[in-house]
């Protein structure tokens, strides 16, 4: 189990940008293949983006392609969601997971999970 600390949420106009951060202090993090996911109220939750362990392999939903980016730096244990352009329908409670060994888009991969962080995008 890998404790998740993430910050960086917040309200946003929409078309505008928001950074996530998520920690994992006291771990092997290059050993972690790390993802975002999101559930808005009354929805499953989905995946939003992956990265593997070394930062050389992404995955994006397609409903984030070209607006989001996720990126990694191994020596601060800290993977972030850049996101831009934001939309109203990206408004959700946002998650930071875990894998280890590798990277996935699949939430039952994920053994580890952030606390979540509310973002909300208004018109």
């Amino acid at each position: 189990q890998v404790q998740l600390v993430e910050s960086g949420g917040g309200l946003v106009q929409a078309g505008g940008s928001l950074r996530l951060s998520c920690a994992a202090p006291r771990v092997t993090f290059r050993s972690y293949g790390m993802g975002w996911f999101r559930q808005a109220p009354g929805e499953e939750r989905e995946f939003v983006a992956g990265i593997s362990g070394s930062g050389g392999f992404t995955a994006y939903a397609d409903s984030v392609k070209g607006r989001f980016t996720i990126s990694r730096d191994n020596a601060k244990n800290t993977v972030w969601l850049q996101m831009n352009s934001l939309k109203p329908e990206d408004t959700a409670v946002y998650y930071c997971a875990a894998a280890y060994g590798s990277m996935s888009y699949r939430g039952h991969d994920f053994t580890s999970w952030g606390q979540g962080t509310q973002v909300t995008v208004s018109t």
